[in-house]
């Protein structure tokens, strides 16, 4: 990797359920097209010297086994619902290599669903073997993990707060449905956006496929890649063929460099 490169690969761009569904024999959920095959959504973000991931998903250990990562420094999170912290746990074995915490940054609401579900790596008497958390608490004041500068975007998941972020050109939102203007700033400017795109039907706390374009639009973003989509959306390759040559779907094992 060069330096000064950031490089992101996209684990998972799939909503809660995955693709395909348990229990499901729709067109999408039974297509034999590798970029229909949806784990739930998060990323990993390089640099020479720094990896981290946002969100931890139940598919986690799939997705780094999957990719062969040998190494992460830190975990950031949007938000606390499970398909995006149920894969905590598994951060133990870089524990075990590394031999230190990983860091984990979060707003006050994620700290304390993590504390709540994960309660066993903070109980006083602890087994060994359990993960090592360095809780880190965050606001929308950007910080660092290491080298590379977070600006967190204040974004509504219908009534729950949630994070999306900013790193240099690269903006990274999930699960939103509503984004007020004073956080709009923050975004523009970005050469790049990932952003939710459910469905092609309205729904109550995710923007809808229609909705995520014209926000992309709006904000004059030149390259915007789709992600957190259902079965209900589509085939990747029907939904791409009706889209603006500059707004894609992204897919699970996408690499892009920032």
């Amino acid at each position: 990797m060069q330096q000064n490169t950031i490089r992101i690969t996209f684990l998972g761009t799939g909503t809660s359920t995955g693709i395909p569904m348990v229990g499901c024999n729709c067109m999408v959920c039974t297509s034999p097209d590798e970029k229909d095959k949806r784990l739930r959504s998060s990323i990993l973000v390089e640099t020479e010297s720094t990896t981290f991931v946002i969100d931890t998903t139940p598919d986690f250990r799939q997705q780094m086994l999957r990719i062969k990562n040998m190494k992460l420094d830190a975990v950031l999170f949007t938000h606390p619902h499970k398909d995006h912290i149920a894969g905590l746990d598994d951060v133990r074995a870089y524990n075990y290599f590394s031999g230190k915490r990983i860091d984990i940054f979060s707003n006050h609401l994620t700290e304390e669903a993590i504390k709540r579900e994960f309660a066993y790596a903070f109980a006083d008497k602890r087994y060994p073997g359990i993960p090592e958390l360095n809780l880190i608490t965050i606001d929308e004041t950007p910080f660092y993990i290491n080298e590379i500068k977070i600006i967190p975007i204040l974004v509504w998941h219908y009534k729950m707060p949630v994070y999306g972020f900013r790193i240099g050109n690269f903006t990274y939102i999930t699960d939103a449905n509503r984004i007020d203007e004073v956080q709009k700033e923050k975004i523009r400017g970005s050469e790049i956006m990932v952003v939710n795109a459910l469905r092609k039907q309205e729904h109550l706390s995710h923007f809808t496929l229609s909705q995520a374009v014209a926000l992309a639009r709006e904000l004059e973003i030149p390259q915007t890649w789709c992600t957190h989509m259902s079965h209900q959306l589509g085939l990747h390759e029907d939904i791409n063929s009706e889209l603006p040559a500059n707004i894609r779907l992204a897919y699970d094992g996408l690499q892009i460099t920032i």
